[in-house]
């Protein structure tokens, strides 16, 4: 005989009403965002947004997300930060390329809905976007049941930038001798954290309270401090056209990154110890006696964005970085790649 009971979504994992709570949580935040390019409020299908004083408009977009950190967040339940995060990974990623941002979409996703953690995400997400000048217009908030452990979720994010096309930095211009301007991370950013992990909780017994010495905090602190933008510095230099080239310095550090702004034929020499390796990374090649064309490819060793200048316009590309108060490092230049040389980083 058929079983009667009656069987809601509620039944199956998925709260509807919880959603709706987190959906008007968002829109408050995202309200704050807007500009008047707007032309659709959140809980649409789709958003509007009307592109307007750009003659020859180039759109540039990038998807990413704020991958193993979040385990962070999870073990500390702090939630705030990594919205912020992966705002400023995508800015930085279009940024590269000479774009403004213009708009941002987040992907949150959770086995069990909390409105009030995805509002602690959304609101870190919201900060990023006001701070870079962009709006948040949309996203989609998934409630899956199964997919996910409980207390856990995915975040990705969705950009979208524009430039002028005689703009447009593809560092087609680059040539053998200008020099490469490290400027400062705040710390792991988003990559490395798999290592990371293992080797400050499996390896040296670490706990998020754990208070190290060299760093002036705790694990929790330091591994959730933001990854910043470097939006304004590369602004204000592309404004003077002094900026040939940008190098965002993600998974993959110096060695895999820098080569992506570099025309054929180039290759970059990296001049070691010309910028203060940050103490964390330090404490973890310590812990894991790291080899080193590991230690350069896993982590950015503080230094978050690698930029590409005319040599002799260099004491004006220093003027504007000192009047921006923008702390920067001469870390190498641009050279002929050698023939047979399997990498096109060279370190000094």
């Amino acid at each position: 005989m058929q079983d009667k009971t009656q069987v809601r979504y509620k039944d199956a994992g998925v709260n509807i009403d919880e959603a709706n709570k987190a959906v008007s949580r968002i829109k408050m935040l995202a309200r704050k965002t807007m500009t008047p390019a707007v032309l659709t409020g959140i809980g649409s299908f789709g958003a509007g947004y009307q592109l307007h004083g750009y003659k020859q408009p180039v759109l540039v977009s990038s998807a990413d997300g704020v991958g193993t950190k979040l385990k962070v967040a999870f073990l500390t339940g702090r939630h705030t930060t990594v919205g912020e995060d992966l705002v400023n990974h995508c800015v930085n990623d279009i940024a590269v390329q000479g774009a403004a941002p213009l708009f941002f979409l987040d992907y949150f996703a959770v086995g069990k809905l909390n409105a009030t953690v995805a509002a602690q995400v959304v609101e870190g997400i919201a900060r990023g976007c006001k701070k870079n000048g962009c709006a948040l217009i949309g996203g989609e908030t998934a409630e899956m049941p199964g997919m996910y452990a409980d207390g856990e979720y995915d975040l990705a994010g969705f950009i979208v930038g524009a430039v002028e096309k005689k703009n447009l930095l593809t560092g087609k211009d680059i040539k053998a001798g200008d020099v490469l301007i490290g400027l400062p991370s705040t710390g792991l950013h988003t990559n490395g954290y798999s290592l990371a992990r293992k080797l400050l909780f499996e390896i040296a017994k670490h706990t998020p309270d754990t208070y190290v010495p060299e760093w002036k905090s705790t694990v929790a602190e330091e591994l959730l401090k933001v990854h910043r933008s470097y939006l304004h510095p590369i602004r204000e230099l592309m404004r003077a056209k002094l900026l040939k080239g940008a190098a965002h310095i993600t998974g993959g550090g110096i060695t895999e990154n820098t080569p992506r702004m570099l025309p054929a034929g180039l290759s970059a020499s990296i001049q070691l110890g010309s910028w203060p390796v940050l103490p964390v990374f330090e404490h973890l090649r310590e812990i894991g006696r790291i080899p080193q064309d590991d230690y350069l490819r896993s982590f950015n060793l503080g230094v978050g964005m690698i930029l590409a200048v005319d040599q002799a316009k260099i004491g004006a590309v220093e003027i504007v970085l000192k009047r921006i108060r923008e702390r920067y490092y001469m870390v190498g230049e641009v050279v002929k790649k050698k023939a047979g040389a399997k990498s096109r980083v060279v370190y000094r």
